[in-house]
Order: C-alpha cells, then structure tokens, then sequence
C-alpha cells in the first residue's frame, strides 16, 4: 500500500454533521429583523381589534390589552427566533424590547396612539414584552409545544378584553405637593394667581408633561360669575375649561375644582386615553397656600387627582412624576413674575 494514501492530509474531510448545519433562512439578509417584525406585527393586529370606547369591551386602557398585547408581543418574537434557531436567555429578554418599541411606533405612523400615550406606555410595555419573551423561551427549551402556548397566548387578551369590562375600575386618590419661596408680599404673589395672563412658552418651558405633548396653559383669570368665583383658563390647541372656586381667602389660601365641557378638548388636543376628566383620568382639585414670612411669601401648591386602571399602580406614578414636575414649573411661572412686580414697584 502507497503511505501516500495514509497520511491525514491525503484523507477526504469528515462530513458536516446534518443538526449543525445553519438554516437557511438565517442567512437571508436582515434575517435578524423577521422576528422582531413579527411579533411587532401580530400586537399591531391585536391593537387593531382594541378599539373599544372607555368602559367598553376592547378598549386599549383596560388590563388585558394594556398587560397582555405586549407579552404577545415578545412570545411572538421569541417564538418566531426560535424556529431559525436557538436564542439566547438575553436575547429572550431584549429582543422584545425592540419589538414592542416597533409596535408602538406603527401605531404612531398611522395616528392609532397619540405620542402622549406611547411615551408612557413604552416602560410598561417593555416589561412585559421581556417576560412574555422569557417565558415563551422557556416553553421552547423544555416543552414539546411551543406553538400551541403561542397561540393560547395570542387568543388570551382577546378572550379577557370581552369580559374585564364587566367589573369596574378601582378607583385611586392621590395628590401631590410642592412649595417655592418668592421675594414679594403675600397680596403680590395672590395677585398673580388670579391674573396669570399671555402666559409665554418660555416661563414654563421645561416640564415634562408638555415636552410630550399635553398643550401650554395661555391663560388663567379668576371672574366674578352668577354663581361666584370662577377661573377661566385657556390652554394652546384651544383647550379651555373652568376652575370653580371653592375656598377664597385672600391672600391666604385659595382653593378650585374642576370644571370641563364637551368640547373643552378639541379633538387631537390630548390623547383620548389621558383625557382629563374622563373615565380613566381626572384633575379633582388644587390648592394654594400662602405663608407670609421675612423677605417675602412663602407659596405651596397641592394638586389631587384620580386614577381609574386595572393599572393604578402605574398610572399613578406617572402622574405623580408628571403633575408634580407640572407644579414646579407653575410655581417658577409665579414666582418669577411676582418677584418683576416687586422690584417694578
């Protein structure tokens, strides 16, 4: 026998073995955006059939749409990931991230959310999005029936979104409180407070709640009215309601609630989901108390308000977050206006 033949360089190579062979579709260009777009794809399809009024059957605020499409959303990623090949437990719990963020953009593409509602929803939704992405990859890696789950999990908020409408929200009571010091006599600062006219951009500028689109307040005027003190307030995008005076003592303590009409919120003014005053989101009352003391006043807001969503415990911490942030920057409206007053003389 020729050594020639014996020698391992001479060998024909070892065959591939068939299970490690990479598929084909992973190697198609931009594979890696097909289940993102998927799962993206089927919570649009979802949101498209949450289109209930507030209250009603298949409204995009209640639990099981607000909960579960995202979850969806990341089980469909996983899953659709999982067909090409075996994912990672990181890529179970970012991938759902990007999808979810796909999701609430088309919404916004095609004017189904307005940007307020997306900006706040998108934490939540990427939490749930990670661990219904996790818990389809666990389903992946120790089950037989993968596909099964995923489509109990697609039906599941379809089924809850016909019943949840049965039981009422709950309701929760918060409100919020801050304070500012300002260089001017108490009658100065009251002044301000009922005559807070051509409010400009530029006084109020940096609050969250209008750097994602709730409208400017122009205007707020206490009148005398047939039924007493009123405050009438203007808002940009001709948003315009009343604050019924309910405590006057000047220069003391002033006290309103809330009054709004139909059309208080021209259409596209505000997202429907946050519209104040309505069925999931109201403004009860504010106060302001005014602290005479050495060199000047001393001016504290309380704001209340109430949340009613099969997610309180989110909701209201947004609005914690967004009406007081809201507060300090009226307070600094009122403040730097009293204090020109002042020194004008």
């Amino acid at each position: 026998m020729n050594d020639e033949t014996t020698r391992p360089s001479a060998l024909p190579p070892a065959p591939v073995a068939a299970d490690t062979a990479v598929p084909p579709a992973a190697n198609l260009p931009f594979s890696g955006w097909v289940p993102l777009l998927v799962g993206a794809g089927v919570a649009f399809v979802i949101r498209l059939l949450f289109w209930g009024a507030p209250g009603q059957r298949f409204s995009a605020m209640l639990g099981a749409f607000i909960y579960l499409a995202p979850a969806v959303c990341g089980a469909v990623t996983v899953y659709a990931a999982e067909r090409i090949r075996r994912r990672s437990i990181g890529y179970y719990l970012w991938a759902p991230w990007v999808a979810t963020a796909l999701f609430v953009a088309g919404t916004l593409v095609v004017f189904i959310e307005g940007i307020i509602c997306a900006i706040v929803i998108v934490p939540l939704f990427a939490v749930m999005g990670s661990l219904g992405g996790l818990a389809m990859g666990l389903v992946c890696r120790i089950t037989n029936w993968p596909k099964q789950a995923v489509y109990s999990f697609a039906l599941l908020p379809l089924a809850l979104g016909a019943l949840e409408p049965m039981m009422p929200n709950p309701d929760r009571f918060s409100s919020t409180t801050r304070s500012v010091f300002i260089a001017a006599p108490a009658d100065t600062v009251w002044h301000e407070l009922n005559n807070a006219r051509d409010i400009r951009p530029a006084e109020i500028g940096g609050a969250w709640a209008w750097r994602i689109g709730v409208p400017m307040p122009v205007e707020g005027v206490t009148r005398e009215g047939p039924e007493g003190r009123v405050r009438e307030v203007r808002w940009q995008k001709n948003v315009h309601f009343e604050e019924v005076v309910a405590e006057w003592s000047p220069p003391h303590r002033l006290r309103w609630t809330y009054r709004f009409s139909p059309d208080s919120f021209p259409k596209g003014a505000l997202d429907d989901h946050v519209l104040i005053g309505g069925h999931y989101f109201d403004l009860r009352e504010t106060t302001y108390t005014l602290t005479p003391r050495a060199g000047g006043t001393d001016l504290r807001i309380d704001v209340a308000w109430r949340v009613s969503t099969r997610f309180n415990w989110y909701a209201d911490r947004v609005a914690h977050f967004l009406l007081g942030d809201f507060s300090e920057h009226i307070l600094g409206l009122y403040k730097a206006r009293a204090e020109r007053a002042t020194i004008a003389g």
